[in-house]
């Protein structure tokens, strides 16, 4: 059964290929990956982590969720699966992301989702204390920061059913002057706290991470954090709970394409296992570009 899943998945590299194609074609993407355990893996021992990278996006109303498998968490990834794409993108601070702006028009943005956990690390770990010493310490500098953040996040929440045009003007009137108080508070009481202490990090990591972090406000469609993604890349790692590994790099390959297959019929409304039965029943045919096109599954949704 699982070499019927990975022959399956062969036949779909054309539909697959169609769908990268199509979502570097827009002009705004997010990225993320999660460690994956492959046994037997050319070069590599069977407790190395492996990645399964995942880019979410494309153009207006064709939207793709797309799983990628590889050894490697080196740039050289990063600059494969996005060959082509120029516009925004969206992710960590990883460094693998770095060169993609340098070679390609491609300006990166970062995440507040990454920023705002750091400093909630720390409140869960100051909370451990006894509520006497915690009333001693005051509001941390954690809690401070966390203040300024939620600021921003409330203005998402208000705007989020608004149009781009709105969104844009909000973030401009209210977002970007929040932005400069909390810049403000930073440069001021970063040099107060002990460098190497976990609050330190996270106030570092805002700064270096800046130009990355005010990105959102350039344009109206642009998101506060990368939560889609890591949103898109969750069934995945539920599921690496139970099934723990993958034997062979085909078979990682194959849980990568159908997991892209299933993923992007969420994100245009169709219902898995159908859109599924609906590819299968045409692949064997679609032996021309345009009966590949009328697999995806804005085209299948469309009729």
């Amino acid at each position: 059964m699982a070499n019927w899943v990975i022959q399956l998945a062969v036949q779909l590299k054309p539909l697959l290929q169609r769908l990268r194609e199509s979502q570097c074609s827009g002009s705004y993407l997010q990225a993320d990956e999660t460690r994956m355990q492959v046994l037997k893996e050319k070069g590599k021992t069977a407790q190395s982590q492996k990645w399964m990278w995942v880019t979410r996006g494309g153009p207006p109303s064709q939207f793709s969720v797309l799983f990628e498998y590889d050894p490697s968490r080196a740039q050289g990834v990063a600059d494969r699966l996005l060959q082509g794409f120029s516009g925004v993108l969206q992710a960590d601070a990883y460094a693998g992301y770095a060169s993609i702006s340098k070679q390609q028009c491609v300006t990166r943005i970062g995440c507040w989702d990454h920023a705002r956990r750091k400093f909630v690390e720390v409140v869960r770990a100051n909370a451990r204390v006894d509520a006497r010493q915690a009333r001693k310490l005051g509001r941390s500098k954690a809690e401070e920061a966390l203040g300024y953040i939620r600021k921003l996040y409330r203005i998402e929440t208000h705007i989020k059913d608004r149009t781009v045009e709105e969104r844009y003007r909000v973030r401009q009137e209210l977002a970007l002057p929040e932005l400069t108080s909390f810049r403000t508070w930073l440069e001021a009481e970063t040099g107060k706290v002990m460098k190497g202490s976990k609050t330190r990090q996270a106030m570092d990591y805002i700064l270096n991470q800046w130009p990355e972090l005010i990105g959102y406000c350039q344009r109206g469609d642009l998101h506060i954090s990368n939560a889609l993604a890591e949103n898109a890349i969750r069934p995945f790692a539920v599921g690496r709970k139970a099934w723990l590994f993958a034997d062979t790099r085909r078979g990682a390959e194959a849980s990568a394409t159908w997991y892209s297959i299933i993923e992007t019929a969420k994100a245009n409304n169709l219902e898995p296992l159908s859109y599924i039965r609906h590819v299968l029943d045409h692949i064997a045919t679609a032996d021309t570009p345009a009966k590949i096109d009328a697999l995806l599954p804005w085209n299948v949704a469309a009729n």
